[in-house]
Order: structure tokens, then sequence, then C-alpha cells
């Protein structure tokens, strides 16, 4: 397979089913690059979009936010996203004091409806093992240096609970649309592995929730 195929190394499930793909292609009864450009899509494009708006709204509408943190499951079907993996979604919001950051300690648990199919590394057994023993060392991981007042809160998710993080809006955001602020939310900041930078001065590229 190539190097750019999906997955890599887990076990169990994840084993079983890339050994039974292997089989599928084999035999010509699947495309691994159809299914490559399937889980792409779903994983960097689809889903966190949908969460970026989900946050932007949350920022501009105060009315909306206050909903989102009371019940996000509802909150998050107002703007059209619903699923079985989302079916019992819970905001939790960063702030100046505290850090949200989410695992999943048993497995990949992950509220595709706002964010995708989660990326490789939050299946890992490293992030999945540390993220609990050792925030701060993931958080630094990932580039995001917190001061030690901080507190830093790790939510687990499960099959009957899901986490969105709505991050710290930037500074330097205050004149932009919700459409502007959606194009600079990441996925990353969604699950609370970083931060969101202030955007970047006019005429140069931000990085958006795809990226």
């Amino acid at each position: 397979m190539s190097e750019n195929h999906h997955d890599t190394s887990e076990s169990g499930p994840a084993a079983r089913v890339k050994a039974l793909e292997t089989l599928l292609a084999e035999k010509g009864l699947l495309d691994p690059a159809a299914v490559d450009s399937v889980v792409d899509t779903y994983e960097t494009k689809v889903g966190p979009r949908n969460g970026a708006r989900v946050v932007a709204k949350a920022w501009t509408d105060p009315e909306y936010r206050a909903r989102l943190l009371k019940d996000a499951t509802a909150a998050v079907q107002e703007l059209g996203y619903a699923g079985p993996e989302g079916g019992h979604l819970v905001a939790i919001e960063n702030s100046e004091r505290i850090h949200n950051l989410v695992v999943c300690t048993l497995c990949s648990c992950y509220p595709w409806p706002v964010l995708g199919l989660p990326p490789v590394w939050y299946k890992s057994f490293a992030y999945r093992s540390r993220a609990v023993s050792d925030p701060r060392g993931v958080l630094r991981d990932f580039g995001t240096e917190l001061p030690n007042d901080v507190e830093i809160r790790v939510w687990d998710s499960s099959a009957e609970i899901r986490y969105l993080v709505i991050p710290e809006r930037p500074a330097g955001t205050e004149g932009m649309s919700a459409d502007e602020l959606a194009e600079i939310v990441t996925r990353d900041s969604m699950v609370g592995v970083t931060k969101i930078a202030a955007p970047a001065r006019r005429g140069s590229k931000k990085k958006s929730a795809t990226e």
C-alpha cells in the first residue's frame, strides 16, 4: 500500500478492517484510492468545517452559545449537523484560566457530525494514555505551551457521550464575520490539543479547520 494510505499500526478492530480491505483489494472488489479519498473527505473536509461553523456561530451569537453549552446535541442540529456519533454531544469552553482536552481512553469515540473521522493520532495508544497521565506534555507535543496557572481539564469521550471544545476566540477578530471566523477554526483546536492563533494579516493565507 502507498505511504499515504489511511490507518497504520492499530491492533484489534482496526487491524481486522485493514486485513479485510487488503483482501477485497486483492480480489479487485475495492479500490484503496477511492477509500482513501472518502476517508480524507470526512476526516479533513466535511466534519471539521461543520464544527468550525458551530464555533464561529457561538463566538458571534451569545444566545446560540448559551444553547450550545446547555444542550450541544440540539444546538448543532439547529445547523443541520446530526448523526449516530453525535447523539449525545457536550460542548466545553476554553478560557484564559481553563483549557479543555478531549480523549477517548478506551478506543476512538469522536463527534463525527462536527469533526468528521478521528485522525490517526487521536486513535493511538500513546495519545490515549498520555492525555490522561501527562496532558501538558501532550499539549507541548502539539506546540501548545500553557502557563502553569492554567487548569487543564481532560474529558474522556465514550460511546455514551462525546465532546466538542469551543476554543478561545483570538484577539483581533472582533470585526470578522461568522464565515471569516470559521476559516480560522481548526480541527485540533476543537479537540483541545492546540489554540487558535491570531488571524494572519490581510493578504496572507489563513489556516482552516481542514488543515
